[in-house]
């Protein structure tokens, strides 16, 4: 779908009560092999209902999109932050209505991780190498898009479990 000249994707959750929009071109698309990202989808996974996290060798797939650009259209009361730990800089996002991880969100950081898995069928952006040099200069550049600012996410207000 386009708006005004500018790509949109609206993700939604396994039951359609929450839903985001995506604007613009992604960032980059990948797979994070690391552990946290994968103790944390097995927990999800682990969750009651949920949909498929991880793929087959335990990477998430994400497609990552400037904060800015991603919106709650709908839902924003179902949304539920779970943490790996109470320090930990990255929030899982998940829609509670149905148990559906959306996105990751590293807090100290100007991107959202949405989950690729919540893509409209069809999507077949490209991953990249997670540590490769293109990663980084497409974060940079993002980043000084949006004249090095760094948004908060204020539509994501419980935990999941509550």
């Amino acid at each position: 779908m386009t708006r005004a000249g500018s790509e949109v994707r609206v993700v939604s959750c396994r039951c359609g009560q929450v839903a985001l929009e995506a604007q613009g071109k992604p960032i980059v698309a990948t797979i994070c092999h690391c552990s946290s990202c994968r103790d944390a989808g097995r927990q999800l996974e682990a969750l009651p209902g949920a949909a498929p996290i991880l793929n087959k060798d335990e990477g998430t797939p994400f497609i990552l999109f400037r904060k800015d650009h991603v919106h709650c259209l709908r839902g924003d009361n179902h949304l539920g932050a779970h943490r790996l730990n109470a320090k930990s800089p990255t929030r899982r996002v998940v829609a509670t209505c149905c148990n559906t991880a959306m996105f990751l969100d590293f807090t100290k950081g100007h991107w959202v991780s949405l989950y690729k898995a919540r893509m409209p069928h069809g999507d077949r952006t490209p991953a990249q190498n997670r540590n490769s040099g293109v990663v980084v200069f497409r974060l940079l550049v993002a980043w000084a898009a949006m004249a090095f600012r760094t948004p908060k996410i204020d539509y994501v207000k419980g935990r999941i479990g509550e």
